[in-house]
């Protein structure tokens, strides 16, 4: 992966992935979204990591696609669609990657999310952010789609229409205060605590039942979407008779009846 997403282990059962371009403001180029792929696909099979936290170094999280350093792979404006359809799926499935991890996964917006790095982070499960932070979609100024990335998907899920129309439709940068009044995040913090909050965040989760955590992820992510409320009572019912047949919960289960 290089240096340019470092992965650390700051606890056991916590991953620390940060994007590592601090000169570009993390921006997305060839080596950074592949290195995302191989550490998503990676972890996704990593039963000792119950937890994944997302941040940036420097005073950015990530600027978007790095458009004048990208390196091999970038379409022209002479490419044919074909090729450009290629590369646009493949900047698609990098949200998708982050949000079907199995594990709960915490993003840590330490300064500037823009484009792809905001796609990344609204397919995290749990948003904080510093007060340094601020959040755009600038694509409609370039005279593209602001739908893009999962963003169209994602973002009204989380904010409502009309908010997500208002970011999308004029493209402006959301100051933090902004983000979190609207919630976008679950939390505002002043930059020197927003890694220790997310390590607490993410060795609580550790701390629980990998099962658990797993299928209460999944039934927030699928019934957000359920058609009524029998539907969602159906996923929620089988989840709950998978995990009360689990030995872990029994044992937990029998230390709150003491």
């Amino acid at each position: 992966m290089g240096d340019v997403l470092v992965v650390e282990t700051p606890t056991a059962g916590v991953a620390l992935l940060r994007l590592n371009r601090p000169e570009r403001l993390n921006a997305l180029n060839h080596e950074l979204v592949g290195a995302i792929e191989q550490e998503c696909s990676r972890l996704s099979g990593d039963t000792a990591t119950r937890a994944v936290v997302i941040t940036g170094t420097g005073r950015g999280f990530c600027s978007g696609l790095d458009v004048r350093d990208f390196g091999p792979g970038l379409p022209s404006s002479h490419s044919p669609v074909a090729e450009r359809m290629q590369f646009q799926e493949r900047m698609g499935a990098l949200p998708l990657a982050v949000r079907s991890l199995p594990q709960a996964v915490i993003v840590a917006v330490n300064g500037p999310c823009v484009g792809g790095g905001f796609a990344l982070c609204l397919a995290a499960d749990v948003r904080l952010c510093s007060t340094a932070a601020s959040f755009g979609n600038g694509a409609i100024l370039l005279g593209l789609s602001g739908g893009e990335m999962g963003m169209s998907y994602h973002l009204p899920r989380i904010v409502g229409t009309s908010v997500a129309a208002d970011w999308m439709l004029s493209g402006r940068t959301v100051p933090a205060e902004e983000a979190d009044r609207r919630g976008l995040v679950s939390q505002l913090l002043e930059p020197e605590e927003l890694l220790g909050r997310a390590f607490e965040l993410a060795e609580r989760m550790a701390e629980l039942p990998a099962l658990a955590v797993q299928v209460t992820k999944r039934a927030l992510q699928v019934n957000t979407d359920a058609s009524d409320i029998g539907a969602a009572l159906e996923l929620e019912n089988r989840n709950q008779v998978l995990t009360h047949a689990t030995e872990e919960s029994a044992v937990r289960r029998g230390k709150w009846a003491k």
